[in-house]
């Protein structure tokens, strides 16, 4: 791809580099705008341009860095240390938009063929792609064109300065400087109900200010603008000036003081050195507020790269915030763009723009880069089918009795469900050996309860000195259940593991090598394959000719914000920590392997790293297919689990695996049930222990699932449908 790449020997030059790839948790967009920021990057070109005495005198602090270095290292260390920072290129640009071209793993709130806007001098680049963390991106609403969702990092700058003038509707306010930055103050403030009074040296950047909002415009050359503004406020002066403007000269902050009413407010927006005299501003009481970039979260590594956003009852609006908030008011028409665009130019030609901008005068205000063709109805691709292939390791795992069967139970997690829905079906019908638990009180407490012979808060101990006659279930909490479920295959012990059986795919491979690798077994605890309701329902399928298609809906409620699966980390959200159930359960009743997946999310958790809710389409082989619906919305009268299935000649309908109403020759039978498949699921894997039968859960059937699941997890962050190979674990 190309970047536009600037030399500090005032070098500018179009650049062939790699493609970026997305940072943890961040996207990859291809652009199709991206605008100059006239002010900010001509300055940049002109520093370039310098020689190194006009250097030194134009950035002091650097100077001092180099002053350090020399003391500390010596003289030619620091002339190095210059010289190389001279030879090395530097990005230009920090406000574009585009379109979702790749996606992190870790990010599910974007999708490829997203539309977005996108921010940050560290990576927001004039270049074809560029890499870009979660919280500087922000999606662009519809209507919103992008040539105008470009410049919302330029606009965040701009409401960052209104919001720190903190002006009511009504209030007058001078900006002086109506260069981009200024009118999009200017405009922003109008859209709010603002009173503004627009000045600057150049008519023609009046003319546009006028047409952003301006109630009135001001030129010093043509009048005194105090006089202006005394006369606009019928003598009581502005109740704020926002300055936008650059350099050291005296002249604005002087004016600002003199238009300003008595106790009212700077704030200092552009890149001004303010020589600020004390006793004018302290007889007024002027207070006096720098605007620090885009808004909270600048410059803080942990928000912008880490991804660890602000509380917004702590911080209301951070910069992805006021990314939000500049497109929304494109999108509702209170803040139009077009007027600051002075030109649009192919990005092929940008080199000879930013000649263009050192030269004086120059009239531009709002310089686009199109890319692509600059067509803002561009899209990547979305509809094409990605194939997720399994490991053949998962089908190479037998279906075998155990030999020598089980005597003894382990158990690791003593947490409220295995105590209350696994424990007391494996109570009596097994030795219990030693429970484990991470803190000994509870530990103890189970073991008294249960009658286990030991108690333990060390798991990797009891997996590693437990012999393979001794079987282990894991009830810990999702993120320690790969490494215990390994853990377990490595000393040839069979496994009851609680779903999901890992997090990730990468744990999925070394799960399935090691099952057909070892000895070793591995049962998950998808129990509703197990419930009398599902029997009694595959009993009747099995008689129906043809595919079948299954809707099944989920009213699982709102997430409590202090749940431990609001910590992804430790769940991996509700879609893997608790959804794997249903998509397992599809791929049972229906009886067939799953080709191809589509999912939509449709809620998140109050913005968290994972979706909330999801509408999930799932193709089988044989023309079959499901739709699950796991919805965070409803209300908690209606069941939490429901379901129908269609087939030839059959209707059945089931809520929470109670009743099962059968529609078939033009009746209805309803039957009831009062288990959802716990206590059968432990009957069968103790049967499986004691040598009595084959394993009751192929392994092969749960791996599949898990695939399934995290190719719905794909489908989210992509927007397309994700394939399944047939034959291979998937």
């Amino acid at each position: 791809m190309k970047q536009l790449a600037q030399y500090q020997d005032g070098r500018l030059e179009l650049q062939d580099v790699p493609d970026p790839v997305a940072p943890p948790g961040g996207i990859v967009v291809q652009t199709i705008y991206s605008v100059i920021s006239a002010g900010t990057e001509k300055m940049q070109v002109e520093q370039a341009r310098m020689n190194l005495l006009q250097k030194a005198r134009a950035r002091p602090d650097q100077v001092r860095k180099v002053l350090d270095t020399a003391r500390t290292l010596g003289w030619r260390a620091a002339l190095d240390k210059v010289k190389n920072r001279l030879e090395s290129p530097a990005p230009l640009g920090y406000s574009a938009a585009g379109i979702v071209a790749a996606v992190d793993a870790a990010n599910t709130r974007f999708r490829v063929g997203d539309r977005v806007a996108c921010g940050g001098a560290e990576c927001a680049h004039h270049a074809e792609r560029i890499a870009v963390p979660d919280l500087l991106a922000a999606p662009v609403p519809a209507g919103v064109p992008l040539e105008w969702a470009a410049y919302t990092t330029l606009c965040a700058i701009a409401l960052q300065g209104v919001r720190q003038a903190d002006v009511p509707i009504g209030a007058q306010v001078l900006v002086l400087g109506q260069g981009l930055v200024g009118q999009l103050a200017t405009g922003i403030l109008n859209a709010g109900g603002v009173r503004v009074l627009g000045v600057d040296l150049v008519d023609a950047r009046l003319d546009v200010a006028r047409r952003m909002g301006a109630e009135r415009v001001a030129n010093p050359r043509d009048a005194r603008i105090e006089d202006v503004a005394r006369e606009w406020t019928d003598g009581a002066g502005v109740d704020a000036v926002l300055l936008c403007v650059g350099g050291k000269s005296a002249g604005p902050a002087e004016l600002a003081v003199q238009c300003l009413r008595d106790r009212g407010t700077l704030v200092i927006v552009g890149i001004y050195d303010a020589p600020l005299e004390w006793k004018t501003y302290y007889h007024k009481e002027i207070q006096v507020r720098y605007s620090r970039s885009y808004g909270p979260g600048r410059y803080d590594p942990a928000y912008e790269w880490g991804g660890h956003d602000y509380p917004a009852g702590y911080v209301r609006w951070t910069e992805n915030r006021n990314f939000a908030a500049c497109l929304q008011l494109m999108a509702s028409g209170r803040l139009n763009l077009a007027p600051v665009t002075t030109r649009l130019v192919p990005f092929a030609e940008s080199l000879a723009v930013y000649n263009d901008l050192v030269q004086s005068p120059n009239g531009d205000i709002g310089v686009v880069l199109g890319y692509n063709g600059a067509d803002p109805t561009a899209t990547v691709p979305a509809a094409r089918l990605t194939t997720a292939v399994a490991p053949a390791s998962a089908d190479a795992v037998p279906a075998r009795r155990l030999a020598p069967p089980a005597t003894t139970l382990d158990v690791i997690g003593a947490g409220n469900f295995a105590r209350t829905m696994l424990l007391p079906h494996l109570q009596g019908r097994i030795s219990f050996g030693t429970i484990v638990n991470h803190t000994g009180l509870s530990a103890r407490h189970v073991q008294a309860k249960f009658d286990f012979a030991a108690a333990s808060t060390d798991a990797p101990r009891a997996l590693r000195n437990g012999p393979p006659t001794t079987a282990v279930l894991i009830a810990t909490r999702h993120d320690l259940h790969a490494p215990f479920v390994l853990a377990a295959l490595q000393a040839g012990r069979p496994v009851f593991v609680e779903k999901p059986l890992c997090l990730t795919p990468a744990e999925l491979d070394e799960i399935d090598h090691a099952a057909a690798a070892g000895s070793g077994s591995v049962m998950v605890g998808f129990n509703r394959r197990f419930a009398p309701a599902t029997a009694a329902l595959r009993r009747l399928l099995a008689a129906c000719p043809g595919p079948r298609t299954l809707a099944y809906h989920v009213n699982a409620g709102p997430l409590a914000p202090d749940h431990w699966y609001a910590n992804v980390a430790e769940s991996g959200g509700r879609v893997l920590g608790e959804a794997c159930h249903f998509f397992d359960y599809a791929c049972y009743l229906l009886d067939a392997r799953p080709r191809a997946v589509f999912a939509q999310p449709l809620a998140a958790n109050g913005g968290g790293a994972a979706p909330d809710a999801v509408a999930v389409q799932i193709e089988f082989a044989g023309g079959s297919s499901a739709q699950v619906i796991y919805s965070a919305a409803g209300d908690s009268a209606y069941p939490k689990e429901s379901f129908r299935v269609c087939a030839t000649g059959l209707v059945a309908e089931c809520e929470n695996f109670q009743t099962l109403t059968v529609y078939r020759q033009r009746r209805a039978r309803t039957t009831r049930f009062g288990s959802k498949g716990h206590r059968e699921e432990m009957a069968a894997w103790l049967a499986y222990l004691d040598g009595a039968a084959e394993h009751p859960l192929p392994y092969a059937e749960a791996s599949r699932s898990m695939r399934l699941t995290f190719a719905v997890l794909d489908s989210i962050r992509e927007h397309r449908a994700i394939g399944l190979t047939a034959g291979r674990g998937a």
